[in-house]
């Protein structure tokens, strides 16, 4: 405010009192000077400064604070910004995605759709569920269950369904380091399979496998108690053969996945049976609610 007050006599020749009246501040308030010298401060900041160049004021004050001087946290951030020892954060990049909304589909493995979900066990320890299920058929091709996953491991599991069924043209995935990684680009480089990565913070964009979490999280992992790794891809196995095999699906007509894709490959049921559900399978973009 001071240098307001100091602007506006110097622009517009008030005194000192008007200017302080028209900016409401205290003429005692801007006569006033400061007593206290901050000097021996600065030098020791900056001395620190230098010894711990990646350190911040919070952990400077720490610093000062071992070494016996009682001074307030805010009046460090003040005389260390005052003496430009702020540091500069790197703004953080991002992959640019453009819009992948979900596509018509018309056939089994004409795009799959990759997500991961995570659960803890008894001990608490963490577990990732990696989901592959068929956009078309609503299938779900594999849930694979362990502590962690690189992309090595994602595209062996991959390489297995492929083995069963085929390639599939694309796969649609978010964002994440293993679905990122020079190995898993250049895996589906080599298999001619295009990946369509959603856009950051836009799940919608994959909308069929959130759908499937959804299933999965209500249906299993919120009613299940998991006493190891070991129990969780029994109990796990298990739930996936019961949702392809015995579960109903309302977005396919009731049918089970299974009974899905069998219908769908037979020649003449498959026309009719796509013309059936095509308002469903095809316009069908968020399935946020369990089915």
């Amino acid at each position: 405010m001071k240098a307001s007050v100091e602007h506006i006599r110097s622009e517009y020749a008030f005194t000192e009192r008007r200017a302080c009246r028209l900016l409401l501040v205290p003429v005692s308030s801007y006569r006033y000077k400061p007593r206290r010298n901050d000097d021996g401060l600065r030098e020791r900041l900056v001395a620190l400064a230098r010894e711990k160049p990646r350190f911040g004021y919070r952990r400077l004050h720490v610093l000062l604070e071992r070494e016996g001087r009682q001074v307030n946290h805010k009046r460090v951030h003040r005389v260390y910004r005052e003496a430009g020892l702020a540091l500069r954060r790197k703004k953080r990049k991002h992959c640019v995605r453009t819009s992948a909304p979900l596509g018509i589909y018309t056939e089994p493995n004409q795009e799959w759709a990759l997500d991961f979900v995570h659960d803890v066990t008894a001990s608490g320890r963490s577990i990732r569920v990696l989901n592959v299920i068929d956009a078309y058929t609503r299938e779900s091709l594999a849930m694979e269950v362990d502590t962690s996953f690189a992309g090595l491991r994602v595209t062996r599991v991959l390489d297995q369904i492929i083995a069963e069924r085929g390639l599939p043209r694309a796969i649609r995935c978010d964002n994440g380091p293993e679905l990122t990684s020079r190995h898993f680009l250049a895996w589906a480089l080599d298999r001619k399979i295009d990946l369509i990565h959603i856009q950051p913070g836009k799940p919608t964009q994959n909308g069929y496998v959130e759908s499937f979490n959804g299933k999965l999280r209500e249906e299993c992992l919120r009613v299940s108690w998991f006493q190891n790794l070991f129990e969780a891809r029994r109990i796990l196995a298990n739930w996936r053969h019961d949702y392809n095999e015995r579960r109903p699906h309302s977005s396919l007509n009731y049918l089970t996945p299974a009974e899905f894709s069998a219908k769908t490959s037979r020649g003449k049921d498959a026309d009719s049976v796509r013309l059936e559900n095509a308002h469903r399978v095809s316009h069908f973009p968020t399935a946020a609610a369990a089915s």
